[in-house]
């Protein structure tokens, strides 16, 4: 077997003329084999006359139908069925060419010049042996080319994807890869084979890894369950096993599947849960005919709003964002997928800015309005609070304001989990805009001028200010799965703040398929938290992610601790102190009970944060928002000192 496969390996392509002269030899003694048969291999009465004539006859018909049909081109160890089926072909054609003959014969020289008989022979015979050797020379190669070096794979997902899997591996992979078992959990499947390769329960995974000593294992469908995947990727990873997925076959090359679009597992399908598919009809009658407008449209959370609200059909969808390129690309995405058309209403503008935001509401007058735009970046906005500010709680205001003032019927505050006992700049600006949202909610009157003279009407507005809080989604700009990524990529090394930080993560669309849940649970007022499910450790998801990569942690690629950023704590919270929480008909949606406050007082600080925050005066800004937010206590950051001060609150809450 040695022999054979450093022979296969020195001569890995036989000459044409090889191939030529091997099948004619074959059709020559599948000529001289029938005779011998036919007359029970009684040489004396088989004249060596005939036979030469039959002989001859035989190789020129299927020399000329060898030329024709080109069998001698194929590679024999790669052949397959079209080229098999080309060989009995020209074969055929000679039996064919040859009966043909014996009938002409018969009827012009009244006796046949080969016997039918033998031509029946011959051809079972010949056909036969033709596709036998081919057969038998790739069987052989199989099992012997780079037989010691084989990475031996395990598929689980046994059926039409596992099949498709298996013959593309088999067929690009240069003999390199071998499948040697299949898992599935339909019970129906169990023990069965697919060509030849036995499919396994999920219960004898582990058993099928040590056995076969797999080196790869590909997960043949989307729809399996999250936590037995992560069970199978796990034990995966502590064998140094490589886990590799294929794409949904819509996906695929013109419905083949193509050996480069064969990827490894990703940590997101790992760290997300099921997808949300929207068919909320509550969801759909909001918004359908409905003039929808979403700001920060360009930002993780504003584009996936806007493609599962696009799939909706509204009358209208106004996107918002002052990124130009973000923008553009989101439009351009949108109308080659969605074909909006003129439905589709596109605004660069800065939420801060009053007018411009004017100009839109009174340009669009949009029914619904989801505010997303933020500043997010908690050291970034801790370096700038007076921006944090601005954008965050004036744009928040002004987006607000407005909304009251042209009477959009519903308002959606895009809050974060970070707002919660805050002890950053960011996450207070956040707290600063929710108390802001739900204080408009609230008040029973509204400041009118009449004549010079402020006077206090009743607010008749039927706007619903909502609030959504969440933590981190995964794949959002700037998170720390793609920094990972990327520090993997360049070797190393992965930096971790801190060896006990945790985070919670939830998929983008399945936030925002909660978002538009949430818009239409909403009477005004509420700030609804999501269900973020367990909470990942950020150095067991590093060590995971390294993994994936075939690398192994501390050795390949080491893991740097950095220490806590500035304004970041260990831990993220949904809830204030205070706060309680009332179930919905969603087991993932909760209503937080919060603090009510009065309006005017609300307004008045704000105000005062806000032009402290357009002189840049940063200290006296931080010092203004921990009088705001008195749950506002920093960590890890150069406004520690502040919190040693009395700063008493500007106002206090009642409800």
């Amino acid at each position: 077997m040695k022999n054979l496969r450093k022979f296969l390996l020195r001569n890995r392509i036989a000459p044409k003329w090889l191939i030529f002269v091997l099948d004619l030899s074959i059709c020559c003694f599948a000529i001289v084999y029938a005779n011998y048969l036919r007359l029970n291999f009684d040489i004396p009465l088989i004249h060596s006359i005939d036979m030469i004539d039959d002989l001859i006859v035989t190789i020129i018909t299927n020399s000329i139908l060898f030329y024709v049909f080109r069998t001698y081109h194929g590679i024999i160890r790669l052949s397959g069925f079209q080229e098999a089926f080309r060989s009995i072909s020209a074969v055929f054609y000679s039996f064919f060419i040859m009966l043909l003959l014996n009938v002409l014969l018969k009827v012009f020289a009244f006796a046949p010049f080969i016997p039918t008989s033998v031509l029946f022979i011959y051809f079972f015979i010949s056909s036969f042996s033709v596709f036998g050797y081919r057969l038998l020379v790739k069987h052989l190669y199989h099992i012997s080319v780079n037989q010691e070096d084989n990475i031996h794979i395990v598929i689980y997902g046994a059926e039409l994807n596992g099949s498709v899997l298996k013959k593309t591996i088999e067929q690009t992979s240069n003999n390199r890869y071998k499948i040697v078992a299949f898992i599935d959990d339909d019970e129906n499947l169990f023990g069965k084979t697919i060509d030849n390769i036995k499919i396994y329960s999920f219960s004898q995974v582990q058993s099928v890894i040590k056995t076969w000593q797999i080196k790869m294992l590909f997960f043949a469908r989307q729809d399996f369950d999250l936590n037995q995947k992560n069970k199978i990727v796990d034990y995966c990873l502590e064998q140094n096993i490589k886990v590799m997925n294929i794409p949904p076959m819509g996906e695929w090359i013109q419905g083949h599947l193509n050996i480069n679009q064969l990827r490894e597992v990703k940590i997101d399908e790992l760290l997300g849960r099921p997808q949300i598919s929207l068919k909320n009809e509550h969801v759909l009658n909001l918004l359908r005919n409905k003039k929808v407008l979403i700001t920060g449209a360009a930002g993780s959370i504003g584009s996936e709003l806007a493609r599962q609200i696009a799939v909706i059909n509204p009358y209208s969808l106004i996107i918002c964002d002052q990124t130009e390129t973000g923008l553009y690309e989101l439009e351009y995405e949108l109308q080659k997928k969605y074909q909006l058309g003129n439905s589709l209403k596109v605004f660069l503008g800065d939420v801060k800015d009053d007018k411009a935001m004017n100009n839109m509401f009174s340009q669009y007058t949009p029914n619904i309005v989801f505010h997303a735009a933020a500043y997010k970046h908690v050291p970034m906005m801790e370096n700038h609070p007076s921006e944090a500010v601005r954008n965050n709680v004036l744009g928040t205001k002004v987006l607000a304001d407005l909304s009251e003032f042209y009477n959009v019927e519903r308002f959606l505050f895009v809050s974060t989990d970070k707002a919660i006992n805050p002890t950053n700049v960011m996450g207070a600006s956040k707290r600063i805009a929710e108390i802001y949202c739900q204080s408009l909610q609230t008040r029973e009157f509204v400041p009118v001028i009449d004549e010079g003279i402020i006077q206090l009407t009743p607010r008749n507005t039927k706007t619903k200010f909502i609030t959504t809080r969440f933590g981190n989604v995964l794949g959002s700009n700037g998170s720390v799965i793609p920094r990972f990524q990327e520090q993997i990529t360049k070797g190393g090394p992965v930096t971790v703040t801190h060896p006990d930080i945790i985070r919670y993560f939830m998929t983008i669309p399945e936030a925002c398929s909660l978002v538009l849940e949430a818009v239409t649970m909403g009477n005004g007022g509420e700030v609804f938290l999501f269900d973020m499910g367990e909470p990942v450790k950020i150095l067991d998801l590093a060590r995971k992610m390294i993994k994936l990569a075939g690398l192994t942690p501390g050795k390949e690629i080491d893991i740097k601790f950095t220490g806590l950023r500035p304004g970041e704590k260990l831990y993220e919270e949904l809830l204030n102190k205070e706060e309680e929480v009332i179930p919905t008909h969603n087991k993932k949606i909760l209503i937080a009970k919060v603090i009510e406050y009065d309006y005017q007082k609300v307004s008045i600080s704000i105000d005062k944060v806000l032009s402290i925050a357009i002189q840049n005066k940063d200290e006296d800004v931080v010092k203004q928002m921990k009088r705001i937010v008195p749950e506002y206590i920093s960590n890890n950051s150069i406004y520690e000192a502040m919190d040693e001060e009395i700063l008493a609150p500007t106002f206090t809450s009642h409800g």
